[in-house]
């Protein structure tokens, strides 16, 4: 353990130097600037609102989308400007609603609390909270970060998406009921029109989860421009938000009002809310045996926030995405603490780290990045082609631009290194190789542009300045159906499964041995080939029951709050026990640091069972592949027979390999 504060005087010494390029460097992307700050505000501010819906719920209307939208551009507002990893996105997250859930439920059942001093005690609450993050950040306690593997990462991102799709079905079922403390006697609630809001909202619902996750995909879609395609996958998710509130108001006007649900929160400006910004004053009232238990909660949710921050920030700065400028752990937690203590004093939940909004930031800024560097390369290397310059010419001009667009100017041994693959493309065509006399900087270039991010500050204020304005637009969110709304939570858990490679191991368990060749013909993870197949299904059978268990623990009344610790217990079990039931090489690709995937090569008599060394049975029997799934590869869907043609045209034949064109017959020229 370092020297108290050592960590946190790195950490800004480390970063100081950074801090006026973070904001300057962020002028030369221009009004591309934007792309990246509108992308984040959506994934924000949507679950921010969602959540604040399922708190209000929870919790009687004492918390709304108000005050989730409120802690969210105040601790993203002040992160921004004071903060060390200026990547890391910050907002209201589940395990903060459950917690507050927690909360509430305790309080309520206290004569000397109630719901008139839940605020006021959970402002206590965060007063002990801020005061561990802090020492926390004080005693170097972000070090312990890197025993954190990818197990305990992909485990609490599964129990976030369980969570997710809880909360959507709760909330679905709950279209059929009528809300606690309503007038049943009020038309919306007879049975039929009831039945029909029920109804209206399972539609929503699917419909804003279809076409969130089809929209998505829009970038591999055939149809329409590249810029239409990408900006459906950027924007397409609160667009479908926008249309199937759109559609909500194209019901019959024979039904009832209220018919769809809708959001339902007190504007901020109502003398009602003005409760929530003035807790400070309540919390004198709170007796001092319950300021005192308030550390017991504290002490989960200091751990939570610490776990959850610092994996958040871990994951927005992944070695992948060569970032240039330092972490700032230590420093960033300390910063929570500060921010945990204002948000309790205002009576708003806090915000932390969130996921996966942090990595998505960073990952739109590779992507401007990558496009500034291209257009500037592009640009040279057809300058180049014009003048009829070499191809040493060539290269070393593209090699200047990248240079020259390089925060942080790296030393030529390191540039050299990453634009190898670039420079043998390159020279490739005064050698006569494939390239030769058809070099096109814009085909060609892409593939062997190395990954730099625009690590900058404009992003994340921005974002976070459009979520306080958000705020003001209360009224119109009010118009939101609340089956919209479960609808995303459901996208929201649906599309954090792929890349969990324990989700992507858990469905491999499902299928069987005759037919796992399939898996090896698709794009699939490393561990599929170098990993027994009962090891993969031992660890993976480990990490669902390890997953129960803390899923269950959030069920448990009251004591749910302790859901937090079996994650920490996870860096004993990773660091001591799991060394003694795997082998060290299938420990590491079952739990490595980094995502690898391995071409899929289209073999049908192909087996896991031969990557066991068992030999097995032939997997060319009826268990593998009937005739009629044949029949089906070779017929259409109207039953015509499918005559398949090598392609005639002059570059590389469509699905034949290179080394195996000689081999292809061409017609001969007439």
């Amino acid at each position: 353990m370092k020297a108290p504060l050592k960590g946190i005087i790195d950490d800004i010494k480390g970063r100081a130097p950074c801090y006026m390029q973070d904001w300057t460097d962020a002028y030369g992307s221009g009004a591309r600037i934007f792309a990246p700050t509108f992308y984040i505000f959506f994934a924000s501010a949507l679950p921010v609102i969602a959540f604040g819906e399922q708190m209000s719920r929870e919790t009687d209307g004492r918390l709304s989308p108000v005050q989730t939208l409120a802690s969210t551009a105040i601790c993203g507002i002040i992160h921004s400007i004071f903060g060390g990893q200026p990547l890391l996105i910050l907002g209201v997250a589940e395990p903060t609603v459950i917690m507050y859930t927690y909360l509430y439920e305790f309080a309520k059942g206290k004569s000397d609390l109630g719901k008139e001093l839940y605020l006021a005690w959970a402002g206590w609450v965060c007063v002990w909270t801020a005061a561990m993050l802090c020492l926390l950040a004080t005693f170097d306690a972000c070090s312990i970060i890197s025993r954190f593997t990818r197990v305990a990462g992909e485990l609490f991102g599964m129990l976030i998406a369980v969570l997710f799709f809880q909360e959507a079905i709760k909330g679905l079922v709950s279209e059929f009921n009528i809300p606690k403390d309503e007038d049943k006697s009020l038309v919306k609630y007879e049975f039929q029109w009831l039945y029909t809001n029920g109804l209206l909202g399972t539609i929503f619902a699917f419909g804003v989860l279809f076409s969130s996750l089809k929209s998505r995909k829009a970038r591999s879609w055939r149809y329409g421009t590249g810029g239409l395609r990408e900006f459906i996958a950027d924007y397409g998710v609160p667009l479908m938000v926008l249309l199937w509130t759109a559609l909500s108001y194209g019901v019959p006007t024979k039904l009832p009002s209220g018919v769809p649900r809708r959001l339902y929160c007190k504007v901020p400006w109502d003398d009602d809310s003005n409760y929530q910004w003035a807790v400070v004053q309540d919390m004198g009232k709170v007796p001092l045996g319950y300021i005192l238990a308030a550390l017991i909660p504290a002490v989960m949710i200091a751990g939570l926030y610490f776990f959850d921050h610092s994996v958040a920030s871990q994951l927005a700065q992944q070695p992948e995405f060569n970032l240039k400028n330092p972490p700032a752990y230590h420093y960033d937690l300390f910063l929570l603490g500060i921010m945990t203590l204002i948000c309790g004093l205002l009576g708003i939940p806090p915000s932390n780290g969130v996921l996966p909004q942090s990595p998505m930031h960073t990952k739109s800024l590779a992507v401007l990045k990558r496009q500034l560097i291209r257009k500037r390369m592009i640009k040279s290397a057809k300058e180049c082609i014009k003048e009829q310059a070499s191809s040493s010419e060539m290269y070393g001009r593209m090699k200047a631009v990248f240079i020259e667009m390089d925060t942080t100017p790296p030393t030529d041994g390191s540039v050299n290194n990453e634009l190898k693959d670039l420079k043998e493309a390159v020279m490739n065509i005064e050698d006569g190789g494939e390239t030769k006399g058809k070099f096109d900087p814009e085909k060609h270039i892409d593939p062997y542009l190395p990954v730099r991010v625009n690590e900058q500050r404009v992003t994340n204020l921005l974002q976070s300045l459009l979520v306080g304005i958000a705020v003001a637009a209360i009224p119109v969110i009010k118009a939101i159906p609340t089956s919209v709304l479960w609808g995303y939570f459901a996208y929201m858990a649906v599309d954090s499964l792929p890349g969990n490679q324990f989700w992507e191991r858990f469905l491999l368990l499902f299928i069987t041995p005759g037919r796992r060749y399939k898996v090896l013909e698709g794009v699939h993870a490393s561990f599929v080939e170098t990993v027994p197949f009962k090891h993969i299904a031992t660890f993976t059978i480990f990490q669902l029951v390890y997953l129960l268990i803390c899923f269950g623990i959030t069920w448990i009344p009251i004591a749910g709050i302790l859901f937090p610790i079996p994650f920490f217990l996870l860096i004993s079990i990773r660091q001591y026990i799991l060394p003694k039931l795997f082998q060290p090489q299938h420990l590491r690709e079952l739990d490595a640091a980094e995502y690898e995937e391995i071409a899929g090569a289209p073999q049908r008599n192909r087996s896991l069972r031969e990557l066991e060394g068992g030999g097995g049975e032939s997997l060319g029997t009826e268990e593998d592949f009937y005739d009629a799934e044949i029949l089906d590869e070779m017929t259409t869907s109207r039953g015509e027979l499918k005559f398949r043609t090598v392609s005639f045209r002059e570059d590389r034949p469509q699905g034949v390999p290179r080394e195996h064109q000689s081999d292809v017959v061409r017609p001969e020229s007439p």
